[in-house]
């Protein structure tokens, strides 16, 4: 956001369901975050809320493809263009997910892909951002190294951040990175299998979209309102697998709350039903992982 000149007296549109750094970095530049809801299908951030929400001082979208799914980036970016926004694609759950056969981080003025240690690739902690405009990519690389001139070192020309990444981190990255198929194939190996174990009745997984290939990053499903969730994830839990609970929507709390002006029944729905599923490669087997469930379904 820096890079893109947004701060003070700009407003930046963010989804209600999303993890919390999505909208920290919109306080840590000084601009003012605008929550809407997102669509029910997707569970991403919903085009018609943003345009809903846009004023005179919205300068930004930040689209967040929630869980490994994308967002109608036909839409967002029909938008951005229609009234003049900067796009920052939040990818940090969906490394090589797709929308029209184009990879995300590739839509908008810049993608944000986080590399913590439960992401598709990892890094242990750290990111990358994706951009195809050079003065921004140079301009990244100038804060990204405490605003050292590239031309000219100890000499600095605006206030810049310690953001680099280590030699050793990045090649354990790019090593990932070379086998990144099988690492999808793998995490939808998981999906599959617990779809086959679970109760479709009780449990609704995500839906393969139109134009929208997404990863499978954890597997992310639905209670029905019947089930007690929180009682499940703690009997689940007992059981050697440790379920999480979808993100709470931003709007709930305190922080937050003053910059949701509208109502967000589909960000509290589906955080209300939702938790997410390991899928990391060294989990149990499938045969334990059916065991476990069918002792207590």
């Amino acid at each position: 956001m820096v890079a893109l000149d947004i701060g003070k007296g700009d407003e930046v549109i963010v989804p209600d369901l999303t993890f919390a750094a999505t909208i920290n970095t919109v306080f840590h530049a000084n601009a003012t975050p605008v929550i809407v809801d997102v669509e029910k299908d997707s569970w991403c951030i919903d085009p018609k809320e943003i345009e809903r929400a846009i004023t005179q001082k919205t300068k930004a979208i930040i689209p967040v493809h929630l869980y490994g799914q994308v967002c109608n980036m036909r839409a967002i970016m029909k938008i951005a263009r229609k009234y003049n926004l900067k796009v920052i694609e939040d990818c940090a759950e969906a490394h090589g997910a797709m929308y029209s056969g184009k990879k995300v981080g590739s839509f908008g003025d810049i993608g944000c892909f986080s590399f913590y240690g439960n992401k598709v690739i990892t890094t242990g902690e750290g990111g990358m951002c994706t951009t195809n405009n050079p003065n921004l990519n140079n301009k990244i690389k100038v804060l990204r190294d405490h605003g050292m001139s590239k031309t000219k070192r100890y000499w600095h020309e605006v206030i810049g951040y310690n953001y680099r990444m280590t030699n050793l981190q990045a090649a354990i990255g790019l090593a990932q990175l070379e086998r990144i198929e099988d690492i999808h194939k793998n995490r939808r190996k998981y999906e599959d299998n617990y779809r086959d174990i679970l109760n479709s009745a009780n449990f609704t997984f995500q839906s393969d979209l139109k134009d929208r290939k997404r990863i499978t990053w954890l597997v992310s499903i639905l209670a029905d309102e019947s089930i007690d969730k929180g009682n499940y994830i703690s009997k689940l839990k007992k059981r050697g697998i440790e379920a999480r609970p979808f993100f709470y929507p931003l709007s709930e709390m305190n922080i937050y709350k003053p910059y949701c002006n509208v109502d967000t029944p589909i960000a509290k729905m589906l955080s209300r039903r939702g938790f997410n599923l390991p899928t990391y490669e060294s989990f149990n087997s499938v045969k334990k992982m059916k065991e476990i469930f069918e002792n207590f379904q």
